[in-house]
């Protein structure tokens, strides 16, 4: 039977989480007075990167809250401990800074355009509805998905079955109808396919296979570069000009 919905991440994959968050954090540094214009921009924004992991991990898994990954985000980055309403401050300035840097990938409109008369549309992310709701409409894109589910809301989070199985449930549709759109190689990649969806693991500038980052390839996922090529993978019907888009 062939594909009738798509299942989108979010960040990453439509959004440019990274670029936002490197842009805004830079900037906040600076107006903080932690770093200057000349200073040690890398080293800080890498800390952010790992400080941002260890606890997103830990909130995926369930060991804290939402707002609780935020805050031990700020103290392990700062070094030092805070109260909550200290850490909320710190991170609701910076986000200031991080909103004002959203943006969709450049690929993203084209392809929604040239799949939007042949497949439903969904999210399914590891985030909260609340972030991920505001986010989708402030970047104009939350009217064209008919479901949003998000983990903090679903008690299950990627990689495992149930939160991929949740979201075929609320498209009313088997797994084998469903592909899922992510740019995590494990996460999204592999969970999507264990569970039976079909699986699109983008990998864009070669985020997660070049450089210092090495993973190994997951077996199973459709691996591609841009979302130009997802029409492909899926048998599109893109008669309505939509290949243009792409050139």
């Amino acid at each position: 039977m062939s594909i009738r919905a798509v299942v989108w991440d979010v960040d990453d994959t439509l959004f440019d989480y990274s670029g936002a968050d490197r842009a805004a954090m830079r900037e906040y540094l600076v107006a903080e007075g932690l770093i200057d214009e000349g200073g040690a921009v890398a080293e800080a924004l890498e800390r952010w990167r790992v400080a941002t992991e260890v606890h997103w991990a830990r909130f995926s898994v369930g060991e804290v809250s939402f707002e609780g990954q935020r805050r031990d985000r700020v103290r392990l980055f700062l070094g030092r401990e805070l109260t909550d309403d200290e850490a909320d401050d710190w991170f609701r300035r910076y986000k200031t800074y991080y909103e004002a840097a959203w943006a969709l990938f450049p690929d993203v409109l084209p392809a929604l355009d040239a799949l939007a008369t042949s497949h439903r549309h969904a999210v399914l992310s590891n985030s909260s509805l609340t972030v991920q709701d505001r986010k989708l409409r402030t970047l104009g894109v939350h009217d064209r998905f008919e479901v949003i589910l998000c983990a903090a809301e679903l008690g299950v989070s990627k990689p495992e079955a149930g939160a991929f199985l949740a979201a075929c449930d609320a498209l009313e549709l088997a797994p084998h109808q469903v592909a899922y759109v992510g740019d995590h190689p494990e996460i999204d990649g592999r969970g999507a396919a264990d569970a039976g969806l079909l699986s699109v693991w983008i990998d864009r500038d070669g985020a997660y296979t070049s450089g210092d980052v090495l993973v190994a390839v997951p077996a199973g996922p459709h691996r591609i570069a841009s979302l130009a090529e997802l029409p492909a993978i899926l048998g599109a019907d893109t008669r309505f000009g939509a290949p243009s888009t792409f050139r």
